[in-house]
């Protein structure tokens, strides 16, 4: 292999990384971030953060003997450099890819992946548990958690900090902001008086000091009184650190992030300091690629793209993106209708209500990374007359499951639930699936429960979300484009709980929803070429279900077969198989959908094809069943296991 990297080539673990000599340190940091860019600009990828983190990751792994000390990451944007030091270099070019790396912290992928992060604002309780871990086991190690700014957006980083703060343990906490929020730079005045605060000298001064006016009765109390007046009132002056020191943390910083000899300083001089440290850190996303640094919403997550522009090939016109539908049907009912509110989760672009912002922007609200306290706040919206509509990606609204049941539905209030990327979304895998939503959501009484086969029908969908007002509704739609269907002007309303027949058959009845319709009803026709006659139905509604066409369906066939891109534990098919036991029914019902476990990523044509959820999957599920029906041989699988 041509060897093109002057440092980063010799470099495989961080065991490598500590032979260097701290003067090679930068250019291994240029080496990793031109490595970076080569590699996410034919890949595609989060690509601005993990520039903004080069150094701070090199410093890291350099100061610390990982995997023995302990780095939790929060999230995974921002640790593409670190799985580039970490034996995972030579395969970054499947990073996000069907069997690659995954774009995230995995544990199961590399053992410096200590903690497995695709949500924000978790690092700092899960370090705090290995801290914990540590003293019950008598073990010694370093642990550092490392949170980018956003996640101090979320409620759960001050309850690991207060519990921290409180157990009084030793742990390090890394705040990576990289100025898109929290406190101002001042540079020249806080890095000179933290490298003061850091330094031994300062520290066995501070201890003796301490150590002293003990023996010294009332006296030495007053004495340390003053001190503790000086030190703290010099912290507030020059750095913003106030509020982690009332939480019990020691507060260094802020320290340049792209200094990689300064960082590789002031963690050498935290390193055995006793009790919570936290160490503020400010860089800059996409530190070191201009494209990025001029647009950092832009290259926060990329496609491949030409690496001397920044710029990714434009993709051929193409349907309407479900996202930006759903964004300006927002915009037209609230243009109508000025009880109508936007909330969403730090996602005003990935939502589609930016639109919203930009037409209506007192009516637009932008919790940040909150997901709980965005659904309270909707909640109280809804409470003084407001139809807040909350716009959060399905997998990130699990957080809020129990402000959906306790401030939401047992109070009847209207809350539209708007959950984009439903279903398998590629790419971000696990953590991003939304996979679970009809389930979690169905046990919730009084929930409505509607998904689209199409754009069209979103918008008529959400038009009947808004209309409805006895209680909350949840509108779930897949990532994507639609189908570039005609749309006529205005809404429709459609009656609740109402399914509609697409296709008459004899055979069987496949009953999908959502972005199974589609799939199902290509699949009736691969049936009808191998002599199968099958009746589709657009269910629309997983609750509350069309119970007189399920009636009606039960009447004329034997065999039922649910489609849907949910886990099948606790789905739609689960709905509908509740629904016959209930009444007795001799139907058989084959439930297909996700099978009960954690699905990888992979662009959704590929999970799809795994998964048998692409018509010629489908047709293959529905035929093997009716076949195995024929021979009466159904196997019913035993109770310790879920088989879809």
């Amino acid at each position: 292999m041509e060897h093109k990297y002057q440092v980063l080539d010799n470099v495989n673990i961080p065991e490598d990384v500590r032979k260097l000599s701290e003067a090679d340190l930068k250019t291994l940091c240029a080496d990793v971030r031109d490595f970076l860019i080569e590699v996410v600009s034919k890949t595609g990828g989060h690509l601005g953060a993990g520039l903004g983190a080069v150094e701070l990751s090199v410093a890291l792994h350099y100061v610390f003997d990982t995997p023995k000390d302990k780095l939790v990451w929060d999230v995974g944007h921002q640790a593409y450099p670190h799985k580039i030091l970490t034996g995972r270099k030579d395969r970054l070019h499947t990073i996000r890819q069907y069997h690659g790396l995954s774009g995230f912290l995995k544990r199961s992928e590399s053992e410096y992946d200590t903690f497995g992060a695709g949500h924000a604002s978790t690092a700092i309780s899960a370090a705090l548990g290995m801290v914990a871990a540590r003293e019950l086991n008598g073990q010694r190690y370093k642990v550092v958690a490392i949170v980018g700014d956003g996640s101090m957006t979320g409620g759960m980083v001050y309850e690991g900090m207060n519990n921290a703060g409180i157990m009084k343990k030793d742990m390090i906490v890394i705040l990576n902001d990289n100025n898109m929020s929290i406190a101002p730079n001042v540079w020249a005045i806080s890095n000179y008086f933290t490298e003061l605060i850091a330094n031994p000298r300062y520290n066995r001064l501070k201890a003796n000091v301490y150590e002293l006016t003990g023996k010294l009765d009332a006296w030495g109390d007053r004495i340390r009184r003053v001190a503790a007046r000086v030190e703290g009132g010099i912290k507030t002056i020059v750095t913003p650190g106030i509020l982690f020191e009332a939480l019990g943390f020691r507060y260094f910083g802020p320290v340049n992030g792209h200094n990689v000899s300064q960082l590789v300083h002031i963690l050498k001089e935290v390193k055995d300091l006793p009790g919570p440290i936290l160490v503020h850190v400010t860089t800059e996303k996409g530190k070191g690629y201009k494209p990025a640094e001029e647009d950092i919403q832009k290259l926060h997550g990329v496609s491949p793209f030409d690496k001397v522009t920044g710029v990714s090939p434009k993709k051929p016109g193409g349907p309407p993106a479900y996202t930006k539908v759903f964004g300006q049907a927002v915009v037209e009912l609230a243009g109508a209708d000025p009880t109508i509110v936007g909330v969403t989760a730090a996602m005003p672009d990935g939502t589609g209500l930016d639109q919203l912002q930009a037409a209506f922007p007192q009516r637009f609200y932008d919790v940040g990374i909150a997901e709980q306290h965005g659904v309270t706040f909707a909640a109280g919206l809804a409470t003084e007359g407001c139809t807040p509509i909350v716009a959060i990606y399905s997998t990130f609204l699990q957080r809020a499951f129990d402000q959906i049941i306790h401030d939401v539905a047992l109070q009847h209030l209207h809350v539209i639930f708007a959950l984009d990327r439903a279903g398998l979304v590629g790419a971000d895998g696990p953590t991003h699936h939304g996979a679970f939503d009809l389930s979690y959501l169905r046990m919730i009484p009084g929930m409505v429960i509607m998904s689209p086969k199409n754009e069209a029908e979103l918008r008529d969908m959400l038009y009947t979300a808004v209309q409805y007002k006895e209680g909350p509704v949840a509108l779930r739609y897949p990532r994507g484009n639609g189908f570039g269907i005609s749309m006529r002007e205005g809404f429709q309303q459609l009656p609740i709980g109402k399914a509609e027949t697409l296709r008459h058959g004899t055979d069987a009845a496949l009953l999908a929803v959502g972005a199974m319709v589609d799939p199902a009803m290509r699949a009736a026709g691969l049936l009808d070429a191998r002599g199968i006659t099958c009746e589709v139905v657009n269910m629309r509604f997983v609750k509350p279900l069309d119970l007189e066409l399920l009636e009606s369906v039960a009447a004329r066939f034997s065999s039922v077969v649910t489609i849907e891109d949910n886990v099948v534990t606790g789905g739609f098919g689960s709905a509908v198989a509740e629904c016959y036991a209930a009444r007795q029914s001799p139907v058989r019902v084959k439930r297909h959908g996700i099978p009960d476990q954690f699905i990888a990523h992979g662009s959704p044509e590929e999970l799809q094809a795994e998964l048998c959820l692409t018509p010629a999957g489908i047709a293959s599920v529905v035929q093997e069943f009716l076949k195995a029906r024929e021979a009466g041989n159904v196997q019913i699988p035993p109770l310790a296991s879920v088989v879809p």
